[in-house]
Order: C-alpha cells, then structure tokens, then sequence
C-alpha cells in the first residue's frame, strides 16, 4: 500500500465478495433483500442474523470490500451514475466530506425519525454527517478510532524495557520521547523495529496537531502553509533517521507476516486494529501484545457511518436498519466482536464497554484504555481530498525511509503532488 495514509484511516484485510447491485424482492417469498455495502471489519455479523429474527419480511445481503482505498472508487462510481450502492453504505471519516458535498444523493435521516436519537451519538461525531445548516443528516455514526499503542511485552522485555502497560505508557509521554524509547529497543539488538512503517507515527502525529491537517475548514488546500504537518514531517525524519521503521506498508503481504515473525515492537493501534493484529499475528502470539496509551493527547483516527443512497428502493426499511445497527447497544456488540469502539456516550459508559478486557491482548482493559478519552476530544477537519493526499505524502515517506528520495526532495514532491490533485 505504500504506507497509504488515507487509506489507513480504516482499514483491515477481509475476503472480497461479489458485488452486485441495488436491493430486490426474493421471488414468491415477499421477503425484501437489503443490500449493505461495507469496506474492513464492522462486526455485524451476529446483528444481521439478529435483525432478521425480528423482521421476517427482510433479508440482509453484505457485500463488503476489504480495503477502504478499494472501496472508495467504487462507491463514487455507484453514486455518480445512480446505480450499484444497494440500500446502505458505510462512510469513513476520511472520505465523508467528498459525499457531504452532494448530500442529496442520501436519504436524509431526519425524514426517518433519526432527530430523536442525537443523544445517542457523540455531539461531534452528530455534526460530521450533519449539513452545516442542520437540515439534513446523511449518516449515523458507528464507531470512532479510539487510539492506542499496541507493543509487544516480550521485545521489550528482550530490550530491557518495562512490560507493565501503565509503565510503557510512561516511557512515551510525547512523542520525543517514543523516539527516545525507539531508540533504546534499536540499541538492544532485538532483532525487530521499533515500529512498522512511518506512516504510523506520521498520521497519529498529525491528528493531534490541532484544527485541520491539509484542508482548513473552507477546504482550502494547506498542506504547506500549516506549521502543523510541516512539524509532523520533521518529527517522522528523525524517526527514519534513527532507523526505527520496519520498512513494511500496513496491510501489505509483508506487514501480515511481520506480526508473527516479530518484526516490529510497537504499531499505533486504532480500537478496530486490534480485530486485524489479532489475526495477522496468530494464536502463537497471545499473550505477547498488550496496548498503552498514545503519546501526545489522545486522537481518533477513523471511525465510520452508515447512510442510505437516495437510489435504493427500500429507503424505510434501509434507514430502519441502520437507526438498528448504530443504536447504542449495537455498538456494544460490535466492539465485542472486533473492538470498534463505540460512538455513543452511552455505550461508552455502558459496564460491558467499561469493564471490557481482550484476552489476546494480555487481558488489556481496552474498554477503559480507549474510552478515558475519547468523549472528550474532537477529530480534526480532513477535507473532501484528504485521503489522496495522504497516498501521496505516504508514497514520499516511502521514498525517505527506501532512501530514493532526501527529505527535503520527497516533501517538496508530496506537495506538489498534493497540488496538482487538487486543480
């Protein structure tokens, strides 16, 4: 992938299914089939079989891409010619301001009884898929990308360095100091990185760096006039220069395998990312990962929402299903079955989010390490091209860390890039 930075916002290698169109009739069953189009790991599996129960008249057919950056081009061809985006759609942060531009291509939610489930819902995670004069609502939110560290207890062990997570999470109160730590396990001789790719740190990085990272909030492109990415570079070339990257682009054949040869110490982790390390690194490997804090103040990276296209031929009954699968105790189940953490304060407060533990994980309190903070923070505005951009500056860190580019070369060549998209 290339260290695909917009791509990485959300996802996660599932199998790819066929994909065919809108929603339809089962013949002589007057059952109605509803078409869900999803990208990575929802954990929804148990709630469709669930939802059907309840509803004997509807049938649910998933069709899902693994990847995010698959999905995209396919999603905005759907919706350019009216045609193929079934009855519901995910939406990653990262792509939704594209789709908010043309908000009526969606069913709007308020027409379906959705303004009296606000409460549900983050304040902000609400206002993302909202108009800006409050009209209209495109989507109801999923789950939000809680942030962690995901490391692994024996290279750390093997370096000399604490293992306790709350003790980890002190080594890294800034990100100097993660630098500073990466260092330390280098100079150990491991024989493992201290992270998978600087694509990681980067991104992290710049979702703490303040307002907006590349778009400012009039979509204008500002990927070389905000201090804040400028600095987040910088930063990620001392990290390459220390030689701390594994050099492997997340959700590549080889990041995959680096899980369970123990190629990397430590990886950002996201709560969905946990479903994807679990199985990448193995039933050999539990017990070896454990999760701390993120240096700096906490972000969120990713989280998704479901929306019903105008095209689809079942709108109550679609946007009937998703009030369903975004309701606070659906996003409990889902964070249950792949650690997409909720979106809705009250599932977040709710005990069996709270007293969660993940057993892969060496019994990490995931529920509490990922919920501390998350109510209280605001994502960062990402504009309608954010995650292009992102390609573009992964591909020249790329360039940095396979040393084809210097770095004041390759960032020189992501903002051109960035601009020759944009025109």
């Amino acid at each position: 992938m290339a260290v695909r930075l917009g791509s990485l916002l959300a996802a996660s290698i599932v199998v790819l299914t066929a994909c065919s169109g809108g929603s339809t009739a089962e013949p002589g069953s007057g059952k109605t089939t509803l078409v869900v189009k999803t990208f990575g790991e929802f954990g929804y599996e148990q709630l469709y079989q669930q939802y059907e129960a309840t509803h004997p008249d509807v049938t649910i057919k998933q069709e899902n891409i693994g990847k995010l950056g698959d999905y995209l081009p396919k999603l905005q061809q759907w919706m350019a010619t009216g045609s193929g985006a079934g009855d519901v759609v995910a939406l990653e942060e990262g792509i939704l301001t594209q789709f908010m531009a043309k908000p009526d291509q969606f069913v709007n939610l308020l027409d379906h009884g959705a303004a009296q489930l606000r409460g549900n819902f983050l304040d902000w995670k609400w206002q993302q898929a909202s108009t800006p004069n409050g009209d209209r609502l495109v989507g109801l939110g999923t789950d939000v990308g809680a942030q962690g560290m995901c490391y692994r207890t024996d290279l750390f062990a093997k370096a000399g360095l604490p293992t306790n997570r709350d003790e980890v999470g002190k080594l890294w109160p800034t990100w100097d100091a993660y630098l500073a730590t990466g260092k330390r396990l280098i100079a150990a001789n491991t024989g493992s990185q201290f992270y998978d790719s600087s694509g990681s740190p980067f991104l992290n990085m710049m979702l703490q760096q303040g307002d907006h990272t590349y778009y400012d909030r009039n979509n204008k492109l500002v990927i070389d006039t905000n201090p804040g990415v400028k600095a987040t570079w910088d930063k990620t070339m001392e990290m390459i220069k220390a030689g701390l990257s594994a050099n492997v682009d997340q959700f590549s054949p080889q990041w995959n395998a680096g899980f369970k040869t123990g190629k990397f110490a430590t990886i950002p982790c996201p709560s969905w990312m946990l479903a994807t390390i679990e199985q990448q690194s193995g039933p050999e490997n539990a017990g070896k990962w454990d999760v701390a804090r993120v240096p700096g103040n906490g972000a969120v990276r990713g989280g998704s929402f479901l929306a019903v296209p105008a095209q689809s031929k079942n709108q109550n009954q679609a946007a009937e299903l998703v009030k369903f699968l975004t309701s606070p105790q659906s996003q409990i189940a889902a964070f249950k079955a792949k650690n997409n953490f909720p979106s809705s304060p009250q599932a977040i407060d709710d005990p069996a989010v709270q007293n969660f533990t993940n057993a892969y994980f060496s019994n990490a309190p995931v529920g509490k390490i990922f919920g501390e903070s998350v109510k209280a923070l605001r994502p960062v505005y990402l504009g309608p091209d954010n995650n292009p951009i992102g390609d573009r500056v992964g591909n020249a860190l790329t360039a940095v860390e396979q040393g084809k580019l210097t770095p004041d070369a390759a960032w020189a060549k992501a903002v051109d890039d960035a601009k020759r998209l944009v025109k």
